[in-house]
């Protein structure tokens, strides 16, 4: 495996077909930006629990946020392979701190495809150059995966919705100017009296609560959000009223498969740096790599890493031409997530010690990776989904 920043097209399973030269030529410009402005500050943004409001500004400058906007709403108009390379690149560097990919690849496209005009035109230039900062807020407190279970209300009062309630484990919510809450408009209807409303922060009543502290993602804030009399305008529902599970459902195969990608990219480039940790490391008066039972956890980890790229790769594949069915975005998550866990939990203990130490990246990586088995839906909600087309 290469993982030059200027040779990303080939992989474990050789070259990849699935990007063209613009995207390579894009990966250019997202990889040096990278290595310039985020991989010398993430080990000090870790301990501040947060990145800087500036690094938002300067990736909107430089072209990393919303790519797949419309350039009418000041994105570039490009397909999901420019968002699947930011994606790539914040595993090939394990900076897991800036929340762009929730921000362009969850929030931005509900707001591009259920806002009304007048919003689209207000609010997605703004997050496109980084001057608003996207949120979605679904899960709340005991309810986890199971959203008929959602106790946050939103009634309407005339040309406002009223919206009380609160959510938890919110990727971005310190940092976030504007949060897609989900609540019952229609509490006694269950899922299907769901709806998506834009929350502006600031707004009366809508307050921000501790950063959350977590074992691992230390530097993507994570955050509680309380809803009490939160008053906002009927314009700021995103489509039409209790019509947002169907609209979650339609957008979350593409939150998936940005958790897959990232997981196929991650596992190349920690195997690469566990072998190149086992060839330097002497135990015994050899090196680590020497010792059989090494060198087949590694072989094993290099034969399905190659088999989860090629899959991620066919997924990515379908997903551009508009082919990716829930299920299948399932299963590359299930996969995914599942793979890189147990692959790094390997990696850390060839390691041994260090691997248990924070200035390695490894042990990072591991306490970073094991939310992919829970967030986007968990693991076992993914196999319910796989379950039901048997």
């Amino acid at each position: 495996m290469d993982t030059n920043p200027g040779l990303p097209s080939r992989s474990l399973s050789g070259p990849r077909s699935v990007y063209t030269s613009d995207h390579e030529m894009f990966r250019d410009q997202v990889a040096r930006f990278f290595d310039r402005h985020i991989v010398p500050f993430h080990r000090q943004w870790e301990r501040d629990g947060i990145v800087p409001r500036s690094l938002w500004l300067e990736a909107g400058a430089a072209g990393l946020l919303c790519p797949m906007l419309a350039e009418e709403y000041g994105g570039a108009g490009a397909d999901f392979g420019y968002s699947a390379i930011i994606i790539e690149e914040i595993a090939r560097t394990n900076c897991t701190g800036p929340g762009f990919p929730l921000h362009s690849d969850i929030v931005v496209p509900y707001i591009a495809d259920l806002a009304t005009e007048a919003r689209k035109r207000e609010w997605l230039p703004q997050m496109a150059r980084g001057e608003i900062i996207g949120a979605i807020a679904m899960t709340e407190p005991g309810m986890g995966s199971d959203l008929k279970a959602m106790r946050t209300t939103a009634k309407r009062d005339g040309d406002h919705y009223v919206i009380n309630g609160s959510k938890t484990f919110i990727s971005n919510g310190q940092l976030a100017d504007l949060v897609i809450v989900c609540a019952k408009t229609d509490p006694a209807a269950g899922r299907k009296g769901i709806s998506l409303i834009c929350v502006p922060a600031g707004t009366p009543g809508f307050t921000k609560g501790r950063n959350l502290e977590k074992i691992g993602l230390h530097a993507q804030d994570t955050s509680e959000l309380f809803f009490e009399d939160v008053r906002v305008p009927v314009e700021n529902l995103l489509g039409e009223e209790n019509k947002g599970f169907s609209y979650l459902i339609r957008n979350l195969p593409q939150e998936r498969l940005v958790i897959a990608v990232r997981a196929a990219m991650g596992m190349e480039v920690m195997l690469q740096k566990t072998v190149d940790y086992a060839k330097e490391r002497q135990a015994f008066g050899q090196p680590v790599i020497d010792f059989q039972h090494n060198r087949f956890k590694l072989a094993d980890a290099k034969a399905q890493a190659t088999m989860f790229r090629v899959f991620a790769d066919h997924c990515l594949a379908l997903h551009l031409r508009g082919e990716l069915t829930v299920e299948l975005a399932a299963t590359a998550k299930l996969l995914g997530a599942e793979l890189q866990n147990r692959l790094f939990d390997d990696f850390l203990q060839i390691h041994g010690g260090y691997g248990y130490m924070a200035e390695y990246e490894i042990g990072r990586a591991w306490a970073d990776a094991r939310v992919g088995r829970i967030y986007g839906g968990s693991s076992e909600i993914m196999r319910e989904i796989i379950g039901r087309t048997l």
